[in-house]
């Protein structure tokens, strides 16, 4: 029998067959594995000589690193990521990577391996969006270990699986956030009115400061973003995305009470923080929720089950039955993606004064209406 050109094939005493080969590097490899039949390691060293040709062979040896430390290690050597986005990958990691897949060796993971632990994932319960979170994070850490050389190819090839198909939310009307920010203690009046009319994220409101509310309040300007960490730590950083820091216009109509919150609730001092708790506190989202009963409170204007972040769901709904163009829609809600960011820079503050006028128009209407005795929540 003709001697093979490249590697060799010998007989095991299992009766199962090994493929031994030379690799570029001069070393003498063994297949990761053995094969039930000499057809099929010759096929497989086959395959080993066609890669070397390409010039796309791999040391096998840099994919044996297991996930779990190539996991942790890929986290924290991003440090451009968000306090809030590090929690997000750490938690995904704990819960949904390590337990199963976590002792597996790069080198080792397969689309089928991948297929399966995803499977199982959805029959456990996870929740399709935080299975897609979980997906999506995995994909990431192999395409990295593809870019790093380690691996040949990503085995995350599940169509469709990264995607998120979160329900849609509520949207409030003009009548029920007045009477939401009617409800709620004073002192967090200007704070419903502000996120649904200006579209500012909760963690944008929390961290304002006087001096980015200009003298007359005709616009907020959103320069930070305070975020709570699990366990309690309060972090200042930059705003969520690349195209938040913004500034935005207030609507006519509600520049009298952001005004008068400035007034009462506020210290003078241009760095003094706009919205604070009773004791002059920075904001905890559950503190405020308990503080404003939250969940009675939007029972009470008829929308159980709505959420803070909602309103800003909200303010983009009404600006957008205002007239606002989706490019005028990112750049007042922040948004980062590149398609959203090249939006963004064709988006005039003409566009956006606007957009402010429109919602004054519709709430000095709606509440013209609840003084004459017409309109409101409970028509």
């Amino acid at each position: 029998m003709p001697k093979r050109r490249f590697g060799r094939v010998r007989k095991l005493p299992s009766g199962r067959y090994q493929a031994r080969y030379r690799g570029p590097d001069g070393i003498d490899r063994p297949a990761p594995y053995t094969f039930a039949t000499k057809t099929d390691a010759e096929r497989w060293l086959t395959r080993v000589e066609a890669e070397i040709i390409k010039d796309s062979w791999r040391d096998p040896s840099l994919g044996r690193v297991r996930l779990a430390d190539y996991l942790d290690e890929w986290v924290s050597q991003r440090p451009g990521l968000r306090p809030r986005t590090v929690d997000l990958y750490r938690s995904l990691s704990r819960r949904h990577l390590v337990p199963a897949l976590g002792d597996r060796m790069l080198c080792d993971l397969t689309s089928g391996i991948i297929r399966a632990w995803h499977a199982e994932l959805i029959s456990a319960g996870t929740g399709r969006t935080m299975a897609a979170k979980a997906y999506r994070l995995l994909r990431a850490v192999l395409n990295t270990a593809v870019d790093d050389e380690i691996i040949v190819r990503n085995p995350c090839r599940i169509k469709g699986a990264g995607a998120e198909h979160a329900p849609e939310r509520p949207t409030a009307t003009v009548a029920q956030v007045l009477a939401l920010a009617d409800y709620v203690p004073a002192r967090f009046r200007a704070l419903i009115l502000l996120a649904a009319f200006t579209s500012v994220r909760y963690g944008e409101l929390a961290a304002l400061r006087r001096r980015d509310i200009d003298p007359e309040c005709t616009a907020v300007t959103v320069r930070a973003n305070l975020v709570e960490r699990p366990g309690g730590a309060l972090v200042l950083g930059p705003p969520k995305t690349a195209a938040g820091r913004r500034t935005v216009t207030i609507p006519e109509a509600i520049r009298a009470d952001i005004l008068d919150h400035l007034g009462t609730y506020t210290a003078d001092d241009r760095h003094a923080v706009v919205f604070t708790g009773a004791k002059g506190a920075a904001l905890r989202r559950g503190n405020f929720h308990r503080t404003v009963r939250w969940s009675e409170a939007v029972a009470k204007v008829g929308l159980p089950g709505f959420h803070f972040h909602d309103l800003r769901h909200t303010g983009n709904t009404l600006a957008s039955v205002s007239g606002a163009s989706l490019a005028d829609l990112m750049a007042r809600m922040g948004h980062s993606s590149t398609r959203a960011a090249r939006i963004y820079a064709h988006t005039t503050k003409q566009r956006d004064i606007a957009i402010a006028d429109a919602l004054s128009e519709q709430i000095a209407e709606e509440r013209k209406r609840a003084r004459s005795g017409h309109g409101g929540v409970g028509e």
